[in-house]
């Protein structure tokens, strides 16, 4: 029993009742949109021998970067390691059970060798794009998708999840024109494709046209809210382009309505909640209870499972003022450096010095800060995210050089900032806190 689809793939196990259900779920996942775990159920109930029905839901959960999430990966992995699978399908196997065990860097190169074979294979480019996002390897996730292109063309199904990916790699490698280009195509052929929608927004950001990202981000938000699982990580970047221009109210009532309104317990949407907050605290805002709320979530998650997470989860502590959740987290961390995950080295390069700099930002310490973050600042990009996530470390950084009294280096990160972002307000309002503290 198996099933073709349009690019000639075969799907072992399926039927096409199955197969219709499998395929709705990876149209949701392509534009972060409806519930794909439930579409992928209904394919696994249907068809209980869908290996890739299997793996799909695996890799779901998979990306989650959560503990309880993983431990239903491995199930998914479990389940599929006894059906009936073609070559290409066992090696998605494969590839799911090194993301089960947090062996990501694997699971990419598994990825990668399957879409070099297939490139019409749009869920080994996803998930291996999405791999690439996590462990931060910005030329991946560029090249990955690049060399799949030329196998696309327009009016294939999926054809702007695939261009939407690309812009994004485009953007992450500085390509900023063609990354625009790519993604407003997208965005023309799928509106509700909410990855090239936040890719175009990234250009945005990195290119300091707050304007521009402000107008692109509230043009159609319908087509990227409704019913996506996108739309939070798409309003904090709106809220961006309102912190740069120092509109401190557009970002608190983004974060009270969209962003954590509804006070979610989801890692993805609570390191979106900590960027922000933590942003206006660098900026001396006092933004009230809203930390000890998002810290009692983060008190629930689980700490050590994935060093981005555990970041952002300290500044949400640090800005509560929570001194029990902060050793719990750093000792998790511990913990976790002495794995044989990928997630060992993510903590131990980067995730744990960065988290005790936040820690020492809190408690006022910023000479501390200064001196944990200089040293990992280059290397960043090592425990994922991009880079206008990652940009959150250098204001955190800037912040603590002005505060801590040490001219020369603030003076030297603001001239730094203000080649990098020339255009950007919050660049030239750094340059002048910078130039008042070596008058002073």
């Amino acid at each position: 029993m198996a099933v073709r689809d349009a690019f000639g793939l075969t799907f072992s196990g399926a039927t096409e009742a199955g197969f219709s259900s499998y395929s709705q779920a990876v149209r949701e996942l392509q534009c972060f949109i409806g519930d794909p775990v439930g579409s992928v159920d209904r394919a696994i109930a249907e068809d209980p021998g869908f290996v890739m029905a299997h793996v799909f839901k695996g890799y779901l959960f998979g990306l989650a970067t959560e503990r309880e999430a993983t431990a239903v990966a491995r199930t998914c992995h479990e389940a599929a390691l006894p059906l009936a699978a073609t070559p290409r399908e066992q090696a998605h196997v494969a590839a799911l059970g090194h993301l089960a065990a947090g062996r990501w860097h694997e699971a990419a190169r598994l990825l990668e060798d399957i879409a070099i074979e297939f490139p019409l294979d749009a869920l080994a480019l996803q998930t291996g794009h999405q791999i690439d996002f996590f462990t931060g390897n910005a030329r991946m996730l560029r090249d990955r998708i690049g060399r799949a292109l030329p196998s696309w063309q327009s009016g294939m199904p999926g054809y702007h999840a695939i261009l939407g990916m690309q812009a994004f790699g485009l953007e992450e490698m500085g390509d900023y024109a063609r990354a625009e280009k790519l993604g407003r195509k997208a965005v023309d052929i799928e509106p509700r494709d909410g990855w090239a929608q936040h890719a175009v927004a990234h250009v945005m950001e990195m290119q300091s046209r707050q304007r521009d990202g402000i107008a692109w981000m509230r043009a159609n938000p319908d087509a990227w809210t409704q019913e996506s699982f996108l739309q939070v990580h798409n309003w904090w970047h709106l809220a961006l382009f309102h912190y740069d221009l120092g509109q401190t109210d557009e970002v608190l009532a983004l974060y009270d309505g969209p962003i954590y309104g509804e006070r979610s317990m989801l890692a993805l949407n609570m390191v979106d909640a900590s960027s922000i907050l933590w942003r206006l605290h660098l900026g001396g805002v006092d933004v009230g209870g809203r930390w000890a709320a998002l810290a009692a979530n983060w008190a629930k998650a689980s700490a050590g499972n994935y060093a981005f997470n555990d970041a952002h989860a300290m500044m949400a502590f640090a800005g509560a003022g929570q001194e029990a959740p902060v050793r719990g987290l750093l000792e998790a961390q511990r913990e976790a450096m002495h794995g044989n995950d990928d997630n060992a080295a993510f903590t131990r390069d980067v995730g744990y010095p960065l988290t005790l700099a936040i820690k020492a930002f809190g408690d006022g310490n910023y000479t501390e800060t200064v001196r944990l973050i200089r040293p990992i600042r280059a290397i960043a990009h090592r425990f994922g995210g991009s880079h206008a996530q990652r940009d959150v470390v250098d204001l955190t950084l800037i912040e603590a050089a002005l505060r801590s009294g040490d001219h020369a280096l603030a003076r030297a990160l603001a001239a730094e900032r203000a080649l990098a972002r020339p255009d950007s307000p919050l660049s030239a309002l750094l340059s002048r806190r910078a130039t008042n503290l070596s008058e002073n």
